[in-house]
């Protein structure tokens, strides 16, 4: 008879971290707004095994200006949220994203004003 090799899964942590369908559907209504402002352009994601990030652009060839990750690790500390500036700077962290991403929205409202 053969042997029976296991299939390679890990029991207790997922092989990749992702956003649900209501986490994108929030972020990507907020990258929309802010195209229809003109000031992003571009985003990548980046869905990694213990982060899940959504990065925004303004011009492609460039940093990201913000970087909205997701750590479930953190989901008992600090919170699993975290909107990231171009420099690198945590700006907002929390257990939600709707307060993460309100400094973004903030800034999205000044931009229609002017």
């Amino acid at each position: 008879m053969g042997t029976v090799t296991p299939f390679p899964l890990t029991a207790g942590k997922p092989n990749q971290v992702g956003f649900d369908r209501a986490e994108l559907m929030r972020i990507l209504d907020l990258y929309g707004r802010m195209v229809a402002a003109g000031h992003w352009r571009d985003y990548a994601m980046d869905l990694g095994r213990d982060a899940a990030i959504f990065a925004a652009f303004r011009r492609a060839a460039e940093r990201p200006e913000y970087r909205i990750e997701k750590r479930p690790a953190l989901r008992n500390r600090q919170g699993e949220w975290a909107l990231i500036g171009e420099q690198g700077a945590v700006l907002k962290r929390g257990h939600e994203l709707g307060p993460v991403l309100a400094p973004v929205e903030r800034r999205l409202m000044k931009l229609i004003e002017e």
